[in-house]
């Protein structure tokens, strides 16, 4: 039966939401967490609160499957099948997914309808589409001998999500992963399990095996650690913090070294230069920068200008930012939301202050809406003449604030925008040709995108260099990779 917006929020205004760990033939232990909505702090309901004894459960189900053979061993085109049942299903219900990311995350519902369902089920179809026309190789050898390199599934994956897009992210994720035949244990953050509990469910009714896809929630140092140090999970893939990504790699060091795939912070430049169109620049400087409330790995919070048009830039993007209502998530017209969590918002919050201490200048913004619902609403806000040396442009703020600082010439704005510990993603505008490609290569990030905000598509590899992570890419054939492993038979004819 679809569930309308309507019937969601109405649901969560009740506090009747719910989320528990789905393991087969497991029963759920009655332990819960409260579930409260960034969007007024008010319960909307509970989720399970899963332990080290869950995920012992949800691995061991996952490798006797796997083992069996129950979905590993369907052919492609089996697979195929229920993979697209799948996702046909995900759009049929993607009104409900998405009002729960919005009252889960705090998300504005028009970016949930227009942009995450429409990329969650994307996600699903391409992976469904593309995962019987995977191809081994055939070595060259002699006439008495046969030389096959094949992919096979690597076993049994632990999905460790983010709270910032939480159906995107378990597609980009799960949709892979389970498509070349692993088993999969996804653990959702605990501050959004919702819609990965409704896809998990949809999942089963499509026809995945219950034991090729299991649900823990909770929180992190109980159920991801739980995850990340079991030594019989093949793969871990996390998106989240720098912090806890260097967390799982001790996990893996100190159990079965596991492969670790990680796409974590970022610090992203978006360069101006001064032959930019920057009437075409301005909606996606602004995306870029502000975009879900700036919580986004790729966001370019750095605005990296030359210094010959910086000043009718600001005027022009001040301007533009009337534009952006900030207020209640779940009205069609909003599109800045609030944080996610009162910590969160407090760390945002620290940088208005610590970088007026060190410098910066406020050109638009700055207030926080304490009148709104929970109180964690910040306008968007932009400082001018932020130095390498300030906080603002060193650390991942992770919320709708942008650092803005000039620079001369080109080797200056390189020079700029590669000085970060990261190298997520980045993006730049010009007009000239011959800047572009060399602007381009010499920017240190994972993504680069030119005259225009773009993580690039479904069809592209998506991750960063440096401390933005390692090990894998999330979406394009890349992503197959993470989740096989090449075997070489070798045949001689006697």
């Amino acid at each position: 039966m679809k569930i309308t917006q309507e019937q969601v929020f109405e649901r969560a205004n009740q506090g009747k939401l719910w989320a528990g760990n789905l393991i087969e033939g497991y029963a759920n232990h009655n332990n819960k967490l409260e579930n409260r909505t960034p969007i007024d702090n008010s319960l909307i309901g509970y989720i399970a609160d899963g332990d080290a004894q869950d995920i012992e459960a949800a691995v061991r189900v996952a490798r006797n499957t796997f083992e069996k053979g129950i979905w590993r061993d369907l052919s492609p085109q089996e697979r195929k099948a229920v993979m697209l049942k799948w996702a046909d299903l995900i759009s049929l219900h993607s009104e409900e997914l998405a009002a729960l990311d919005c009252v889960d995350a705090g998300k504005p519902i028009t970016e949930c309808l227009n942009t995450d369902l429409p990329a969650t089920i994307e996600t699903f179809y391409w992976y469904a589409e593309t995962l019987d026309k995977l191809f081994g190789k055939i070595a060259p050898t002699s006439q008495q001998e046969l030389g096959l390199i094949v992919n096979e599934p690597i076993g049994v994956v632990g999905a460790v999500l983010p709270w910032n897009f939480p159906a995107q992210m378990f597609a980009w994720k799960v949709a892979p992963a389970l498509a070349v035949g692993n088993s999969v244990v996804v653990k959702p953050a605990e501050l959004t399990s919702l819609s990965a509990y409704r896809l998990v469910e949809l999942a089963y009714e499509a026809g995945v095996p219950k034991g090729a896809l299991s649900l823990v929630c909770g929180l992190g140092e109980k159920v991801g650690e739980a995850l990340g140090r079991h030594n019989d999970v093949d793969v871990v893939s996390f998106t989240g913090s720098t912090e806890v990504g260097r967390l799982f790699l001790k996990y893996s060091a100190e159990s079965n070294l596991k492969e670790i795939i990680l796409e974590c912070g970022g610090k992203s430049p978006q360069l101006v230069f001064e032959d930019a169109d920057i009437e075409a620049a301005i909606p996606h400087i602004l995306a870029a920068a502000f975009w879900n409330m700036s919580e986004n790995c790729s966001c370019g919070s750095r605005l990296i200008v030359h210094e010959s048009i910086k000043q009718p830039l600001l005027a022009k993007l001040t301007m533009a930012l009337k534009e952006w209502k900030l207020g209640d998530p779940r009205q069609a017209e909003v599109s800045i939301g609030p944080m996610i969590e009162q910590a969160h918002f407090e760390k945002v919050q620290s940088f208005l202050d610590i970088t007026i201490k060190e410098g910066g200048q406020l050109v638009t913004g700055g207030k926080v809406h304490h009148e709104i619902g929970s109180g964690w609403y910040l306008e968007p806000t932009i400082f001018d003449e932020v130095t390498p040396q300030m906080s603002l442009f060193k650390h991942e703020v992770f919320g709708p604030i942008l650092a803005v600082t000039s620079f001369k010439n080109d080797d200056e704005a390189i020079a700029l925008a590669n000085d970060t510990h990261y190298g997520l993603a980045a993006s730049f505008y010009s007009q000239n040709i011959h800047r572009v490609m060399h602007v381009a290569r010499r920017i240190n990030a994972g993504t680069v995108s030119v005259n225009g905000f773009s993580e690039g598509s479904i069809a592209t590899p998506f991750g960063g260099f440096r401390q933005s992570g390692f090990g894998g890419k999330d979406n394009g054939l890349e992503a197959f990779e993470q989740y096989t492993q090449k075997k070489v038979i070798w045949f001689i004819h006697q």
